[in-house]
């Protein structure tokens, strides 16, 4: 591996676990120490996080870790339904229904773990599950790969109700709800499942940017 593809790689993973958070800066100089590189492999990295659209430009300042606006999620949250909703239909109609029987009952069992004791690392790791066995089931190589791209950026996004344990809990409840409904081989009830989680997630990421603009021009 290059090392300006091992610098993108780290650097990728701290932004989309919320290590490195959204407007932080990205300096060469500081970034080429950091990984005991010259500063070629770190602007390699940086135009490789700028195509994830997880990096940009700030004026004549450098780079920074790329911010997450309303204006950003509504469009996002447009291609993520038509592509989610397609999976889940297909999803239906082609998997195997047991599998994701045992999946919703562990969703509604972390979503009661949530209530009282909020563990979202383990969360994230089944609804990542869930993406999987959905693009598994679906089936439909071109759909995952638009999937993939999507995705990138909802990780940031999900993060964003990290601190808000009543909207995990319901967040988990309607994951539960989506393999439930995936499991019975309706496409109706499956579609219905994702429009319904996606719009609540939706009001809760523009809820949460919102307060967050207010809070940094405060």
């Amino acid at each position: 591996m290059r090392a300006g593809q091992r610098v993108h790689l780290q650097l990728r993973t701290e932004i989309l676990n919320g290590d490195l958070a959204p407007g932080a800066p990205l300096g060469e100089v500081e970034l080429s120490e950091r990984f005991g590189t010259s500063r070629t492999p770190v602007r390699e990295a940086l135009g490789l996080l700028a195509a994830d659209g997880l990096a940009e430009q700030i004026g004549g300042r450098g780079t920074a870790v790329s911010r997450i606006s309303s204006a950003d999620i509504e469009p996002l949250f447009e291609l993520r339904e038509a592509l989610e909703v397609k999976a889940a239909r297909l999803a239906a109609v082609r998997c195997t229904p047991g599998d994701f029987v045992h999946l919703g009952e562990q969703l509604q069992g972390i979503s009661n773990q949530l209530d009282r004791d909020p563990v979202p690392d383990e969360y994230y790791e089944l609804v990542a599950r869930m993406d999987q066995m959905i693009d598994d089931a679906a089936a439909n190589p071109w759909l995952v790969t638009a999937l993939e791209t999507v995705r990138t950026q909802l990780i940031r996004v999900r993060r964003l109700s990290s601190h808000d344990p009543s909207r995990l809990v319901s967040a988990a409840q309607e994951h539960a709800a989506i393999a439930r409904a995936i499991a019975s081989g309706s496409e109706q009830l499956a579609e219905a499942a994702v429009r319904l989680h996606l719009h609540q997630a939706l009001s809760a990421a523009l809820e949460k940017t919102e307060t967050t603009a207010s809070e940094r021009t405060s």
